[in-house]
């Protein structure tokens, strides 16, 4: 049963008023990932998709990542929007941190251009930013959305919202 939707305020969007199928945008905003006390990740250069009943998924191009700690699994799945994708481990010193990025290798027709661009799982991060606005992490261990003060919902992914 869907739930209802908490009205944005303005300056704010509603994870409601995102499309399905999902849709993909550039975006300008500060993005940063902070893992084992590094800055793993940091850009201008961002792209996020959207999609209805989930926060943002924050994408970082491979420029500005040091691709040096991610390591490619065997682990691949499919999403019905975006494509196929394949997990990436982190390491950094002697500690190592499984399936927490993700990249599409295989993108769908309209998603081609974050074929080379990586996401993180935020709750397996030390932090990360929007806007240097700490996110909270999507909940549930399979979404990697990022909400921040300017996005409301409910926010599919907790524990019994797997239907919506």
């Amino acid at each position: 049963m869907r739930p209802n939707p908490i009205p944005p305020e303005p300056g704010q969007e509603s994870v409601w008023d995102y499309p399905r199928p999902a849709c993909l945008e550039d975006t300008n905003k500060h993005l940063k990932v902070i893992c084992k006390g590094i800055i793993l990740a940091e850009t201008n250069r961002g792209k996020r998709v959207l999609e209805t009943s989930h926060p943002p998924n924050y994408y970082f191009p491979a420029e500005d990542i040091k691709l040096e700690h991610l390591i490619a699994t065997p682990k691949k799945g499919l999403c019905e929007w975006k494509g196929r994708y394949q997990y990436y481990d982190i390491s950094i010193g002697d500690q190592y941190i499984n399936h927490a990025a993700w990249r599409y290798f295989e993108p769908t027709p309209g998603f081609e251009s974050i074929q080379e661009y990586y996401g993180f799982i935020a709750n397996l991060m030390d932090a990360c930013y929007v806007n240097d606005e700490l996110v909270t992490p999507q909940s549930g261990d399979f979404y990697g959305g990022w909400i921040t003060a300017d996005i409301v919902g409910p926010f599919k992914g907790g524990v019994g919202t797997w239907g919506w």
